[in-house]
Protein backbone atom coordinates (compact mmCIF):
# COMPACT_ATOMS: atom_id res chain seq x y z
CA UNK A 1 0.00 0.00 0.00
CA UNK A 2 1.13 3.52 -0.79
CA UNK A 3 0.44 6.12 1.93
CA UNK A 4 -1.15 9.37 0.75
CA UNK A 5 -2.11 12.73 2.23
CA UNK A 6 -5.79 13.62 2.35
CA UNK A 7 -7.38 16.99 3.10
CA UNK A 8 -10.80 16.11 4.54
CA UNK A 9 -13.26 19.02 4.74
CA UNK A 10 -16.35 17.82 6.58
CA UNK A 11 -18.52 18.15 9.66
CA UNK A 12 -17.30 16.87 13.02
CA UNK A 13 -19.03 15.57 16.15
CA UNK A 14 -17.65 15.02 19.64
CA UNK A 15 -19.88 12.01 20.34
CA UNK A 16 -20.30 9.37 17.66
CA UNK A 17 -18.98 9.02 14.15
CA UNK A 18 -20.13 11.10 11.19
CA UNK A 19 -18.27 13.37 8.79
CA UNK A 20 -14.63 13.78 9.74
CA UNK A 21 -15.36 11.80 12.92
CA UNK A 22 -16.15 8.84 10.63
CA UNK A 23 -13.54 9.40 7.93
CA UNK A 24 -10.29 10.44 9.60
CA UNK A 25 -9.60 7.46 11.87
CA UNK A 26 -10.31 4.79 9.20
CA UNK A 27 -8.03 6.54 6.71
CA UNK A 28 -5.34 6.73 9.38
CA UNK A 29 -5.74 3.02 10.11
CA UNK A 30 -5.04 2.43 6.42
CA UNK A 31 -1.77 4.26 6.92
CA UNK A 32 -2.70 7.57 5.31
CA UNK A 33 -2.01 11.06 6.61
CA UNK A 34 -5.25 13.03 7.06
CA UNK A 35 -5.65 16.73 7.69
CA UNK A 36 -9.20 17.35 8.94
CA UNK A 37 -10.86 20.71 8.38
CA UNK A 38 -14.18 20.91 10.21
CA UNK A 39 -17.22 22.74 8.86
CA UNK A 40 -19.26 22.25 12.06
CA UNK A 41 -18.39 21.04 15.53
CA UNK A 42 -21.49 19.52 17.07
CA UNK A 43 -21.96 17.53 20.24
CA UNK A 44 -23.54 14.67 18.23
CA UNK A 45 -25.04 14.03 14.82
CA UNK A 46 -28.39 15.57 13.97
CA UNK A 47 -30.12 12.20 13.74
CA UNK A 48 -30.77 12.47 17.47
CA UNK A 49 -33.04 15.45 16.85
CA UNK A 50 -31.12 17.69 19.25
CA UNK A 51 -27.49 18.80 19.36
CA UNK A 52 -25.25 21.59 20.51
CA UNK A 53 -22.25 23.34 19.09
CA UNK A 54 -21.33 25.76 16.32
CA UNK A 55 -21.89 25.75 12.60
CA UNK A 56 -18.59 27.28 11.53
CA UNK A 57 -18.61 30.40 9.40
CA UNK A 58 -17.39 29.69 5.86
CA UNK A 59 -14.83 32.47 6.32
CA UNK A 60 -13.38 30.59 9.30
CA UNK A 61 -13.17 27.37 7.29
CA UNK A 62 -11.39 29.30 4.54
CA UNK A 63 -8.94 30.71 7.09
CA UNK A 64 -8.01 27.26 8.36
CA UNK A 65 -7.28 26.08 4.82
CA UNK A 66 -5.31 29.28 4.14
CA UNK A 67 -3.23 28.57 7.23
CA UNK A 68 -2.37 25.11 5.91
CA UNK A 69 -1.39 26.76 2.63
CA UNK A 70 0.82 29.21 4.55
CA UNK A 71 2.84 26.22 5.73
CA UNK A 72 3.35 25.19 2.11
CA UNK A 73 1.53 21.94 2.86
CA UNK A 74 -1.27 21.99 0.29
CA UNK A 75 1.22 21.05 -2.43
CA UNK A 76 1.58 17.69 -0.70
CA UNK A 77 -2.12 16.87 -0.74
CA UNK A 78 -2.97 13.86 -2.90
CA UNK A 79 -6.74 14.03 -2.44
CA UNK A 80 -9.45 16.31 -1.12
CA UNK A 81 -12.43 14.58 0.49
CA UNK A 82 -15.77 16.24 1.25
CA UNK A 83 -19.16 15.09 2.51
CA UNK A 84 -22.26 16.92 3.70
CA UNK A 85 -22.38 20.52 2.47
CA UNK A 86 -25.19 22.30 4.27
CA UNK A 87 -24.57 25.70 2.74
CA UNK A 88 -23.48 26.74 -0.78
CA UNK A 89 -21.02 29.14 0.86
CA UNK A 90 -19.24 26.19 2.50
CA UNK A 91 -19.36 24.35 -0.81
CA UNK A 92 -17.69 27.32 -2.48
CA UNK A 93 -14.87 27.21 0.09
CA UNK A 94 -14.38 23.49 -0.60
CA UNK A 95 -14.20 24.08 -4.34
CA UNK A 96 -11.71 26.90 -3.78
CA UNK A 97 -9.56 24.48 -1.77
CA UNK A 98 -9.82 21.84 -4.51
CA UNK A 99 -8.75 24.38 -7.14
CA UNK A 100 -5.80 25.53 -5.01
CA UNK A 101 -4.64 21.98 -4.30
CA UNK A 102 -4.82 21.08 -7.98
CA UNK A 103 -2.96 24.26 -8.89
CA UNK A 104 -0.12 23.14 -6.62
CA UNK A 105 -0.40 19.43 -7.45
CA UNK A 106 -2.05 18.70 -10.82
CA UNK A 107 -2.18 14.99 -9.96
CA UNK A 108 -4.38 15.58 -6.89
CA UNK A 109 -7.98 14.39 -7.04
CA UNK A 110 -11.27 15.45 -5.45
CA UNK A 111 -13.59 12.83 -3.92
CA UNK A 112 -17.09 14.09 -3.18
CA UNK A 113 -19.80 12.30 -1.25
CA UNK A 114 -22.87 14.25 -2.48
CA UNK A 115 -24.95 13.94 0.68
CA UNK A 116 -28.51 15.03 -0.10
CA UNK A 117 -31.09 12.37 0.72
CA UNK A 118 -32.06 8.73 0.75
CA UNK A 119 -34.86 6.30 -0.08
CA UNK A 120 -37.70 6.64 2.41
CA UNK A 121 -36.50 10.03 3.63
CA UNK A 122 -36.33 12.03 0.45
CA UNK A 123 -34.14 15.10 0.42
CA UNK A 124 -33.02 16.13 3.90
CA UNK A 125 -30.82 19.10 2.98
CA UNK A 126 -31.83 22.73 2.63
CA UNK A 127 -33.67 23.79 -0.55
CA UNK A 128 -31.20 24.64 -3.28
CA UNK A 129 -28.46 22.33 -2.02
CA UNK A 130 -29.34 19.41 -4.35
CA UNK A 131 -29.20 21.69 -7.38
CA UNK A 132 -25.93 23.21 -6.15
CA UNK A 133 -24.46 19.74 -5.79
CA UNK A 134 -25.66 18.66 -9.22
CA UNK A 135 -24.74 21.76 -11.19
CA UNK A 136 -21.64 23.09 -9.41
CA UNK A 137 -19.97 20.46 -7.22
CA UNK A 138 -20.36 17.27 -9.25
CA UNK A 139 -18.59 18.67 -12.35
CA UNK A 140 -15.55 19.46 -10.17
CA UNK A 141 -15.32 15.96 -8.68
CA UNK A 142 -13.02 13.18 -9.86
CA UNK A 143 -14.63 10.55 -7.62
CA UNK A 144 -18.29 10.63 -6.63
CA UNK A 145 -19.98 8.37 -4.06
CA UNK A 146 -23.78 8.85 -4.18
CA UNK A 147 -26.33 6.40 -2.85
CA UNK A 148 -28.95 5.02 -5.25
CA UNK A 149 -31.45 7.78 -4.44
CA UNK A 150 -28.85 10.50 -4.99
CA UNK A 151 -27.68 8.95 -8.27
CA UNK A 152 -31.21 9.08 -9.64
CA UNK A 153 -31.51 12.75 -8.75
CA UNK A 154 -28.15 13.65 -10.25
CA UNK A 155 -28.95 11.81 -13.49
CA UNK A 156 -32.57 13.03 -13.61
CA UNK A 157 -34.00 9.51 -13.95
CA UNK A 158 -35.57 6.71 -11.94
CA UNK A 159 -33.53 3.52 -12.22
CA UNK A 160 -35.16 0.12 -11.71
CA UNK A 161 -32.65 -2.24 -13.34
CA UNK A 162 -28.89 -2.61 -13.16
CA UNK A 163 -28.62 -1.57 -16.80
CA UNK A 164 -30.47 1.65 -15.97
CA UNK A 165 -28.17 2.26 -12.98
CA UNK A 166 -25.12 1.94 -15.24
CA UNK A 167 -26.68 4.28 -17.79
CA UNK A 168 -27.40 6.83 -15.04
CA UNK A 169 -23.81 6.56 -13.84
CA UNK A 170 -22.63 7.28 -17.38
CA UNK A 171 -24.82 10.40 -17.49
CA UNK A 172 -23.21 11.65 -14.29
CA UNK A 173 -19.70 10.68 -15.39
CA UNK A 174 -20.16 12.67 -18.59
CA UNK A 175 -20.33 15.82 -16.42
CA UNK A 176 -16.91 15.31 -14.85
CA UNK A 177 -16.36 12.49 -12.34
CA UNK A 178 -14.29 9.70 -13.83
CA UNK A 179 -15.03 7.25 -11.03
CA UNK A 180 -18.44 6.75 -9.42
CA UNK A 181 -19.35 4.49 -6.49
CA UNK A 182 -23.08 3.93 -5.93
CA UNK A 183 -24.17 2.54 -2.57
CA UNK A 184 -27.43 0.90 -1.45
CA UNK A 185 -28.45 -0.21 -4.94
CA UNK A 186 -31.64 -2.26 -4.97
CA UNK A 187 -33.13 -3.00 -8.40
CA UNK A 188 -35.16 -5.64 -10.19
CA UNK A 189 -33.30 -8.90 -9.80
CA UNK A 190 -31.61 -7.96 -6.55
CA UNK A 191 -31.83 -10.99 -4.28
CA UNK A 192 -34.21 -10.57 -1.33
CA UNK A 193 -32.40 -9.38 1.77
CA UNK A 194 -29.43 -8.01 -0.13
CA UNK A 195 -28.17 -4.91 -1.89
CA UNK A 196 -25.46 -4.02 -4.38
CA UNK A 197 -22.62 -1.54 -4.27
CA UNK A 198 -21.60 -0.54 -7.80
CA UNK A 199 -18.35 1.07 -8.94
CA UNK A 200 -17.75 2.43 -12.44
CA UNK A 201 -14.50 3.84 -13.80
CA UNK A 202 -13.52 5.34 -17.13
CA UNK A 203 -10.61 2.90 -17.43
CA UNK A 204 -11.36 -0.01 -15.08
CA UNK A 205 -14.88 -0.96 -16.16
CA UNK A 206 -17.99 -1.50 -14.02
CA UNK A 207 -18.08 -3.76 -10.98
CA UNK A 208 -20.53 -4.74 -8.26
CA UNK A 209 -20.46 -6.37 -4.85
CA UNK A 210 -23.59 -7.91 -3.33
CA UNK A 211 -23.89 -7.81 0.46
CA UNK A 212 -26.59 -8.92 2.89
CA UNK A 213 -28.99 -6.16 3.85
CA UNK A 214 -28.39 -5.76 7.57
CA UNK A 215 -31.14 -4.53 9.92
CA UNK A 216 -29.37 -1.26 10.67
CA UNK A 217 -29.03 2.13 8.97
CA UNK A 218 -26.65 4.12 11.18
CA UNK A 219 -25.51 7.66 10.54
CA UNK A 220 -21.97 7.96 9.22
CA UNK A 221 -21.94 4.77 7.16
CA UNK A 222 -21.79 6.72 3.90
CA UNK A 223 -18.97 8.90 5.23
CA UNK A 224 -17.04 5.77 6.18
CA UNK A 225 -17.65 4.14 2.80
CA UNK A 226 -16.49 7.17 0.82
CA UNK A 227 -13.31 7.47 2.90
CA UNK A 228 -12.41 3.79 2.60
CA UNK A 229 -13.12 3.63 -1.13
CA UNK A 230 -10.94 6.69 -1.72
CA UNK A 231 -8.20 5.34 0.50
CA UNK A 232 -8.09 1.97 -1.22
CA UNK A 233 -8.21 3.47 -4.72
CA UNK A 234 -5.17 5.58 -3.94
CA UNK A 235 -3.38 2.71 -2.21
CA UNK A 236 -4.00 0.08 -4.87
CA UNK A 237 -3.22 1.99 -8.06
CA UNK A 238 -6.83 2.80 -8.87
CA UNK A 239 -7.90 -0.85 -8.92
CA UNK A 240 -11.67 -0.48 -8.79
CA UNK A 241 -12.52 -4.12 -7.91
CA UNK A 242 -9.88 -4.19 -5.16
CA UNK A 243 -11.06 -0.89 -3.65
CA UNK A 244 -14.69 -2.00 -3.89
CA UNK A 245 -14.05 -5.38 -2.25
CA UNK A 246 -11.93 -4.01 0.57
CA UNK A 247 -14.16 -1.03 1.34
CA UNK A 248 -17.40 -3.02 1.41
CA UNK A 249 -15.83 -5.81 3.48
CA UNK A 250 -14.64 -3.35 6.11
CA UNK A 251 -17.93 -1.45 6.23
CA UNK A 252 -19.84 -4.71 6.61
CA UNK A 253 -17.55 -5.72 9.50
CA UNK A 254 -18.13 -2.36 11.19
CA UNK A 255 -21.90 -2.78 10.86
CA UNK A 256 -21.75 -6.30 12.27
CA UNK A 257 -19.78 -5.01 15.26
CA UNK A 258 -22.31 -2.22 15.71
CA UNK A 259 -25.20 -4.69 15.73
CA UNK A 260 -23.38 -6.98 18.18
CA UNK A 261 -22.85 -4.16 20.66
CA UNK A 262 -26.36 -2.81 20.19
CA UNK A 263 -25.58 0.87 19.67
CA UNK A 264 -26.69 3.36 17.05
CA UNK A 265 -23.12 4.69 16.65
CA UNK A 266 -20.91 2.80 14.20
CA UNK A 267 -18.16 0.91 16.01
CA UNK A 268 -14.99 2.10 14.31
CA UNK A 269 -12.70 1.40 17.25
CA UNK A 270 -14.17 -2.03 17.96
CA UNK A 271 -13.75 -3.06 14.31
CA UNK A 272 -10.53 -1.21 13.59
CA UNK A 273 -8.55 -4.33 12.72
CA UNK A 274 -11.13 -5.09 10.04
CA UNK A 275 -10.48 -1.61 8.67
CA UNK A 276 -6.70 -1.87 8.73
CA UNK A 277 -6.74 -5.41 7.33
CA UNK A 278 -10.01 -5.92 5.43
CA UNK A 279 -11.33 -9.49 5.45
CA UNK A 280 -11.98 -11.18 2.11
CA UNK A 281 -15.72 -11.17 2.69
CA UNK A 282 -16.94 -10.12 -0.74
CA UNK A 283 -15.78 -10.61 -4.30
CA UNK A 284 -16.49 -8.04 -6.99
CA UNK A 285 -18.12 -9.23 -10.20
CA UNK A 286 -17.60 -7.47 -13.50
CA UNK A 287 -20.72 -5.89 -15.00
CA UNK A 288 -19.16 -4.73 -18.24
Amino acid sequence: MVPVQVLSIQSSVAYGHVGNSAAVFPLQRLGHEVWPVNTVHFSNHTGYGAWRGPLLDPADVREVIAGIDDRGALAGVDAVLSGYQGDPAVGAVILEAVARVKELNPDAIYCCDPVMGDVGRGMFVRPGIPEFMRDTVVPAADILTPNHFELDFLAGVTTRTMAEVLAAVDVVRARGPRNVLVTSVIVEGTAPGSLDVVAVSDTKGAWAVTTPLLPITPNGCGDLTAALYLGHLLSWNWSVPTALERATSSVFAVLEATIAIGTREIQLVEAQEMIATPPSTFTARELR
